[in-house]
């Protein structure tokens, strides 16, 4: 019998490669659930776009945190410091080659 899934993560890397534009949307959308109190999903969202993106051997360069305490800081129970989510989410946008201008719209 064939198997018909495919890993996740696989499909979120290919949707990568094949729209670059993906990964920034990825990233906003972590943001987002970051500001809107939803931080469990945003560390996933997060954890996703690192495995398809930079990878967390290269993360733990740029942001000079251990590559075992990205991964815990970026699962489900994980509870990242805002300097280290600061630098997690800063080494994800100079991968991407995006900035950031926040603006607040009414609820």
């Amino acid at each position: 019998m064939a198997n018909f899934t495919k890993d996740y993560k696989e499909t979120i890397k290919n949707r990568i490669n094949q729209d670059p534009d993906f990964a920034q949307h990825l990233l906003d959308e972590a943001i987002s659930l970051i500001l809107n109190d939803e931080p469990e999903t945003a560390r996933l969202v997060l954890r996703d776009l690192v495995n398809a993106t930079i990878g967390f051997e290269k993360l733990s360069e740029e942001t000079q945190k251990n590559s075992k305490s990205l991964h815990r800081m970026l699962s489900v129970k994980g509870n990242p410091s805002m300097n280290n989510l600061t630098h997690i989410i800063n080494a994800l946008r100079k991968t991407l080659k995006v900035n950031y201008e926040i603006h607040a719209v009414p609820a």
